[in-house]
């Protein structure tokens, strides 16, 4: 097999308030409740079931990374390499009841994932009923590892990802999959964590849109909108009510050559001079953006 990972699945957050970042994430976001029960809500952008999965919790921290494989048969492949690329198989069951095949692990770093069957999706259930911005789908996420070099080769050896592009000295990876999206994985140098989880926009006026829905609730942007030169994706961040950093992307580009595609190595690492290399339009990083850390819970087994 090649790739046994065609795009993201879901992310599963543990929250305080987890009444408060529903509220948000409907209000502004658009995303719509599709399952709620005392102490675990799901959302969606559209007719998947679950895209993002909110714990009743004491702390505010990233819970585990769901990957959507590209068949069943992918995630018991994967299953059956995660020993040898040096991880813990805690669970070879899906841990949403809409998937049909699962299953967990966790990395020596501490990071969980989950490679999981296509979620049950309804294809007329794009329907969004507040007046949030309603992005299209989740389309990525970017976590931080101390072995960035090391996380990668785990994704490679289990996952079939490939590397798309990386800085020279590892602070950022960025990996793909089936789909082609020039990454659906970012691997960014750090203590463990979630750096930001990205939703993908339809159109650049979505922007305008997502800010004047922040502004209604007293927020703002950290951070664009820009456009990247890593993918080529135009995007804009802000921190949702639980410290968890969101962005919202647009028009990433496809690596269509797949097989005879090579990684780019970005050299160009001081700053302010390389500001281009991460914005195209020129506005460089900000100091919350580069210094952002929401911290990983402990694998829950």
């Amino acid at each position: 097999m090649g790739y046994l990972v065609n795009s993201m699945g879901h992310v599963q957050l543990n929250v305080v308030d987890i009444e408060a970042l529903v509220r948000e994430s409907c209000d502004v976001l658009g995303l719509r409740v599709t399952r709620e029960e005392t102490d675990c809500v799901w959302l969606s952008s559209n007719g998947r079931k679950a895209e993002l999965v909110l714990h009743k919790s004491g702390e505010n921290a990233m819970r585990s990374l769901g990957f959507e494989a590209v068949s069943e048969a992918a995630v018991a492949e994967a299953a059956s390499r995660v020993e040898e690329a040096g991880c813990k198989l805690i669970s070879n069951e899906p841990s949403l009841d809409c998937c049909v095949a699962g299953m967990q692990f966790v990395t020596p770093q501490g990071h969980t994932f989950e490679l999981h069957s296509p979620v049950e999706t309804e294809i007329y259930g794009n329907r969004h009923p507040t007046p949030g911005m309603a992005p299209l789908r989740l389309d990525h996420v970017n976590i931080l590892s101390p072995e960035p070099a090391e996380t990668r080769g785990q994704m490679e050896k289990i996952f079939g990802m490939r590397l798309s592009e990386r800085m020279v000295d590892d602070g950022l990876n960025w990996m793909r999959a089936a789909n082609r999206l020039h990454h659906i994985l970012g691997i960014v140098k750090g203590d463990i964590g979630l750096h930001h989880y990205s939703w993908e926009v339809a159109e650049f006026s979505s922007y305008c849109h997502l800010g004047d829905r922040l502004d209604t609730i007293g927020k703002n942007f950290i951070w664009g909108p820009g456009r990247h030169r890593p993918g080529d994706n135009t995007f804009a961040y802000y921190i949702d009510t639980c410290g968890a950093m969101v962005e919202l992307a647009g028009n990433m580009a496809l690596i269509n050559d797949d097989d005879r595609y090579e990684p780019n190595i970005i050299t160009a690492l001081k700053r302010p001079e390389n500001v281009r290399v991460m914005n195209v339009w020129g506005e460089p990083a900000p100091l919350p953006w580069r210094e952002h850390h929401f911290p990983w819970s402990a694998p829950t087994v």
